[in-house]
């Protein structure tokens, strides 16, 4: 092999040196060329990755890219031994059920995306006095736990009515709701669940396996509805109360409380067949999740323990069944054994469904509300139908403006009180029905409407309100112009004082109806002499 040979001798030296600044420019140049093939080489890979992700979404539809995407942690369109190493046996679990050929069998996949930081409000400050360990649960949580599970037909019977002639719209309990006292917020693992807890707990710990199906507070439980019904079939609408611990030992607990779990079920009156599953958390409000942690501090030299909350928002958390169930065959090949289904079991699901009777959504959603909270009897109209309404009547507004939801399990910890122990009340119920217009409003909303440019009217209404919103649950009695003619705090709910919530919010509706008798064009007297 032939060999380089050295020059003869070294080139001779240039008679004037360049400056450093000559370099420098050399040296400038070259980084913006190396910068700038970086650039389009990043540019090709980024187009690479999108024309692949777009051929993967064709050729898998979006239920099975959502399951690659769920194992391509880097997002490179390459699942690799390492990214599918820690989900295989999630994955193999998934199939892991008892072999029984007579029953009928469909798949679960569950759909998440994480809550989003910058909607809690202590994310305005940067998360101050907030430990990074305490959020590390919420932040670490960004996947389903098992995208996929198999479940029975026969499983899901216990959405079945409790008898043959219960009208559509007319709840039963799943699970009841048997809220005795509040449970303790200093716990980690969930206890083992009953039977009638069992199929709930397998649903939603496909979300994350810390799953309390008996909530810390009240109200608790599962309910269901018809919806409709046909010879061979129901729709049932369900909601569930259920919640998450995020943490584990040595951090102190983190619970995640959605609003709720919400959805319906087709199913075969003798629960061997289940055509559609569908469970989500609704996400149509600013704030859907209420979120609690335990902190430490230092008093008087000893440890204590307190609850620090936040609320944020979460936009899809969702089970739903990928096809009806069909009976299956097994079959092996080699070593390996697979289930597929049965030829015969496709013919049934593709059948037309005939309804006999059948109610809407909405109207199962309002009874199933007003199963879970009483108060819920009263119609709490939104803001601004409120208002037209009050007009029309020519009564006040009874608002409530609160930073949750005071409809669902999101809502703040005083919310909790107000709903349950005073809104409740039946006098309480009566009242607000005969004299006034109800509605709430989540902070956020009210200041969406005074951003609106469009509507002065609405705009100077929301304002009004917000003037007067300085404790964490608001509520104020007002004109049908949005004068504000009474507000209170939240009044005191232990039982030690002098008199009980609802005689305290008993007199403090009476006063708003008084002050607005010069305002109002009809006789409230009447009205206090029957009460």
């Amino acid at each position: 092999m032939a060999r380089h040979r050295r020059p003869a001798r070294c080139p001779p030296e240039p008679a004037v040196r360049p400056s450093s600044s000559f370099w420098r420019l050399v040296l400038l140049l070259a980084l913006v060329w190396v910068a700038a093939t970086a650039w389009d080489y990043a540019g090709y890979r980024e187009a690479q990755t999108t024309a692949k992700r777009e051929a993967a979404q064709k050729f898998l539809g979006m239920d099975g890219f959502f399951l690659f995407s769920s194992l391509d942690s880097d997002r490179d369109m390459y699942i690799n031994l390492e990214e599918f190493r820690p989900n295989a046996k999630k994955l193999i679990g998934t199939w892991d059920s008892p072999l029984d050929l007579s029953e009928e069998k469909f798949s679960m996949m569950a759909r998440f995306q994480p809550l989003l930081p910058e909607t809690m409000s202590k994310s305005r400050n940067g998360f101050l006095g907030v430990s990074p360990l305490t959020l590390s649960g919420l932040r670490n949580w960004t996947v389903p736990d098992e995208v996929l599970r198999l479940f029975s037909a026969r499983q899901f019977l216990i959405f079945l009515p409790p008898k043959e002639d219960l009208k559509l719209g007319e709840p039963w309990w799943i699970i009841p709701n048997d809220l005795k006292e509040h449970l303790s917020s200093d716990r980690f693992y969930p206890p083992r669940s009953s039977p009638k807890e069992d199929l709930i707990y397998k649903l939603l710990s496909m979300f994350h396996p810390r799953l309390f199906v008996k909530t810390r507070f009240g109200p608790r439980g599962t309910v269901a509805c018809l919806m409709a019904t046909s010879d061979f079939y129901y729709t049932v609408a369900f909601r569930i109360h259920a919640e998450f611990q995020l943490n584990e030992p040595p951090l102190l607990p983190f619970w995640f409380s959605p609003g709720q779990f919400t959805g319906h079920i087709i199913l075969s009156k003798d629960s061997s067949h289940v055509r559609d599953f569908k469970l989500f958390v609704p996400n149509h409000r600013p704030l859907n999740v209420e979120m609690e942690w335990l902190y430490q501090y230092e008093e008087n030299g000893n440890s204590s323990s307190e609850l620090d909350m936040d609320i944020g928002y979460l936009s899809q958390m969702e089970l739903e069944s990928w096809g009806p169930s069909v009976l299956t065959e097994i079959h092996k090949k080699g070593k390996i054994t697979y289930r597929r289904p049965c030829d015969q079991s496709s013919q049934l699901v593709l059948e037309d469904i005939v309804w006999q009777q059948e109610i809407s959504w909405e109207k199962a959603a309002w009874q199933l509300g007003v199963a879970m909270y009483p108060f819920l009897k009263v119609t709490y109209l939104p803001l601004i139908k409120a208002f037209e309404q009050a007009r029309t009547e020519n009564k006040l507004v009874h608002s409530i403006v609160l930073w949750g939801s005071l409809d669902d399990q999101s809502c703040f910890g005083p919310g909790q009180g107000l709903r349950d122990i005073v809104l409740g009340n039946s006098f309480i119920v009566t009242l607000l029905k005969n004299s006034f217009i109800s509605s709430w409003s989540q902070v956020h909303e009210l200041h969406e409407i005074q951003n609106n440019q469009d509507n002065e009217s609405h705009k100077k209404l929301a304002e009004l309100l917000l003037e007067k919103y300085n404790s964490p649950v608001k509520m104020l009695l007002c004109l049908p112009n949005g004068t504000v003619v009474c507000a209170s705090p939240l009044p005191p709910l232990p039982t030690h004082f002098p008199q009980p919530p609802s005689v305290v919010y008993k007199q403090f509706l009476q006063e708003g109806l008084f002050r607005a008798q010069p305002f109002l064009h009809r006789k409230a007297g009447s009205f206090f002499e029957r009460y």
